[in-house]
């Protein structure tokens, strides 16, 4: 059957979720989760929520799924050694750097892909199994049959998201709170930007970027037939009452192999929407009817139902775990008793010598009925199988002290803490240092960008859209001429129906020359070696830490790009045991969106035109067509450093990288003239991004 992952933002949410009919719980502990400003557990706090959620039966996964620094691995590997010694079922990471310090640290411990790795095809997920993980969260963005084409084939379990609030973007791949506020949604601090009004043109009153909450509640049974393991609930930032609603719902819906009712889709439409639900993505169906806001503060009809549901979870006991109780009485031996539950736990212990019966004997009917009353525990009996002797008696209350005694046994044996290693932590990779002059780099967004007059400033490598190189390639001969190494720029997405398209462009690229490629998703080094390309790792890889990059390197990978949320200081102490790459200047990706939001605003296909998505300050950042008929937005400052060339030429990088997107060929021309110090150019709208002042 489905499992039902059911958020636990607290104590009371945990409850909540047990006592509604969650097989598992997701919850933070400690401070490296993706919902920092939850109400996360402390120590003592987390190993009674696992206690409790063991004795009803559920699933603990811990949620460590932020990016971390060199410096902030070995709290964060102490963090974990503490749960696996608490008995946590398993660990969703993000962070590869993260993964390889869980898998050397606890290797015990199953390890889950989450969500915001952005995973969203079968190599992705191929990728994550090769590399030790035993489920892969795919991305929200997936339609059911492209959920089911993975699952169908995948080598570990697959989870999916069902309910709760959609992200605009590919999770993982989000910058907008890190780039506008220094607040990181790859660390646990997004201020949800997309939530707020935008522009596209029109007046300040829209919310292009705001989508309405999932709900897949109707479609539950076909994510089992498609070999679903998993589906979740979002909501650690939500009531109590919500993940008691919500999580009820589901769990019925699940163990009665049906789909809600019409009360039911109303109470879940009263705990908490945006105007109503959506399945888009599921059913394929993207497009502005996707979009809502919340309107208003719980009204009283939901505050009555919240206070039902509060009630109902309070006195801990909506949910049973049903046992069976095992007796043998016979005539002088002590008492044998046992109970076990359905997964094999079990306590066992004599009781009292048994005396001749006076009057009414011990019966098989008696014994059951006391073993039967077990209020005001996790458990219910199922039944009692027991050989007694005739004519012979026990006290009620000895029957009463055994049956405390099982229970507490089996509570025991449930609860009983795991036999798991821990080990050291992994010393920091050996790493290689350049101090000579970095490569310069320079990638270009459109064709027009391709100009003499840029290859004659002899850039090492330009990176070139895969679609540019199959449909202008001509355009790069005078940077062939000059020596500049070609490499190809994967799209941030693509899914698996656009497999065949990819392969056909990079088979071409291919055969005229392209040796390399840029690919910015761990799923997506397939398609570059199917081409039989080298593979350099893009900025979607998160680098965040040395160990990241010791993953890359062993995964094959030439280079890699250092995240541009670390500061320029950070990036200096990374070990570098690969080639690593810092973006110096351009217009940052904020968003990679499923959603054309352009053609949602417009209501027609407008993209070969300049569009901006404006902010209440007026701050205008442009939208751009990305592969698939996706968008990206990217932000209203540009990206510049030239004149702090000392900082970056000392932080032992191997390249460099100017990155173009609306620039015009003479800005390109004009700008990396100012990076190779032969103008003092500088463009309008400059940001230092967040190489100085860092995220939360």
């Amino acid at each position: 059957m489905t499992e039902l992952l059911s958020p636990a933002g607290g104590r009371e949410a945990l409850a909540a979720a047990v006592q509604n009919g969650a097989d598992a719980v997701y919850m933070g502990f400690g401070s490296f989760n993706a919902r920092r400003s939850a109400r996360n557990f402390s120590d003592e706090e987390f190993l009674a929520a696992v206690r409790y959620c063991h004795l009803w039966g559920v699933k603990v996964y811990l949620t460590l799924n932020t990016l971390v620094t060199d410096r902030e691995l070995p709290a964060l590997a102490e963090t974990a050694r503490r749960a696996s010694e608490y008995g946590v079922d398993a660990i969703l990471v993000q962070d590869w750097g993260v993964y390889e310090t869980l898998r050397a640290v606890i290797p015990d411990v199953p390890l889950h892909a989450s969500t915001q790795m952005a995973l969203h095809t079968l190599s992705g997920v191929e990728e994550a199994a090769r590399l030790g993980m035993t489920r892969a969260v795919l991305a929200r963005e997936l339609s059911g049959e492209e959920i089911r084409e993975i699952a169908e084939r995948a080598p570990i379990e697959i989870e999916t998201f069902a309910h709760g609030a959609l992200c605009m973007c590919y999770s993982g791949m989000c910058e907008m709170s890190a780039v506008i506020g220094g607040r990181s949604g790859n660390r646990g601090a997004c201020a949800q930007p997309c939530r707020m009004q935008y522009s596209m043109g029109g007046r300040m009153d829209e919310y292009p970027l705001s989508l309405r909450d999932n709900c897949l509640a109707d479609y539950l049974q076909q994510l089992a037939d498609a070999g679903v393991a998993c589906v979740k609930i979002e909501g650690r930032m939500k009531r109590p009452e919500y993940v008691a609603v919500v999580t009820d719902v589901y769990a019925r819906c699940i163990h009665e192999h049906r789909v809600p009712t019409q009360e039911e889709n109303d109470r879940l439409a009263l705990a908490f929407s945006r105007q109503g639900f959506t399945q888009g993505y599921l059913l394929g169906k993207k497009g502005p009817d996707m979009l809502g806001t919340r309107a208003a503060e719980p009204d009283r009809e939901t505050e009555k139902m919240f206070t039902a549901a509060r009630k109902a979870y309070a006195d801990g006991e909506r949910r049973r775990v049903p046992v069976k109780f095992y007796a043998k009485v016979q005539t002088g031996e002590p008492v044998m008793a046992a109970v076990m539950d359905e997964e094999g736990h079990r306590a066992v212990l004599t009781g009292p010598v048994p005396e001749p019966a006076q009057r009414a004997p011990l019966t098989a009917q008696s014994l059951a009925d006391q073993f039967a009353k077990t209020g005001g525990t996790p458990y219910y009996s199922t039944g009692t199988e027991s050989r007694i002797d005739p004519d012979l008696y026990l006290p009620a209350a000895a029957v009463n002290d055994l049956r405390r005694r099982l229970i507490t046994g089996l509570k025991e044996e449930r609860a009983a803490l795991p036999e798991r290693r821990s080990l050291p932590l992994l010393p920091r990779p050996e790493g290689k240092r350049y101090f000579a002059d970095p490569a310069l780099i320079v990638q270009v967004h459109q064709a027009e960008q391709l100009t003499q007059e840029l290859a004659a400033l002899h850039p090492a490598y330009v990176y070139v859209p895969v679609e540019i190189l199959d449909s202008d390639f001509p355009r790069l001969a005078p940077f062939l001429e000059q020596g500049a190494q070609v490499v190809a720029v994967l799209p941030r997405v693509i899914t698996d129906d656009q497999a065949e398209d990819m392969h056909a462009m990079l088979s071409r690229a291919a055969e005229n020359g392209v040796q390399e490629a840029l690919v910015g998703n761990m799923g997506h080094i397939f398609f570059a070696r199917r081409a039989g390309m080298r593979v350099r790792g893009d900025f979607g890889l998160n680098v965040f830490n040395s160990f990241t990059e010791e993953v890359l390197q062993q995964a094959g990978l030439v280079s890699a790009t250092a995240s541009f949320e670390l500061r320029v200081a950070q990036i200096r102490d990374l070990a570098k045991s690969i080639d690593t790459e810092m973006i110096v200047y351009g217009r940052l990706p904020c968003m990679i969106t499923e959603q054309c939001i352009i053609r949602n605003s417009a209501g027609r296909c407008n993209c070969s035109v300049p569009n901006n998505l404006a902010d209440r300050r007026g701050a205008l950042f442009p939208v751009l067509p990305a592969f698939g008929h996706r968008n990206q937005i990217f932000n209203a400052h540009k990206l510049y450093l030239a004149d702090k060339h000392e900082d970056y030429e000392t932080a032992g990088l191997w390249g460099v990288r100017l990155m173009f997107t609306t620039e015009t060929p003479r800005e390109c021309v004009a700008v990396t003239q100012s990076y190779l110090g032969l103008t003092d150019y500088r463009p309008n709208g400059l940001t230092r991004g967040l190489y100085y002042r860092g995220v939360e």
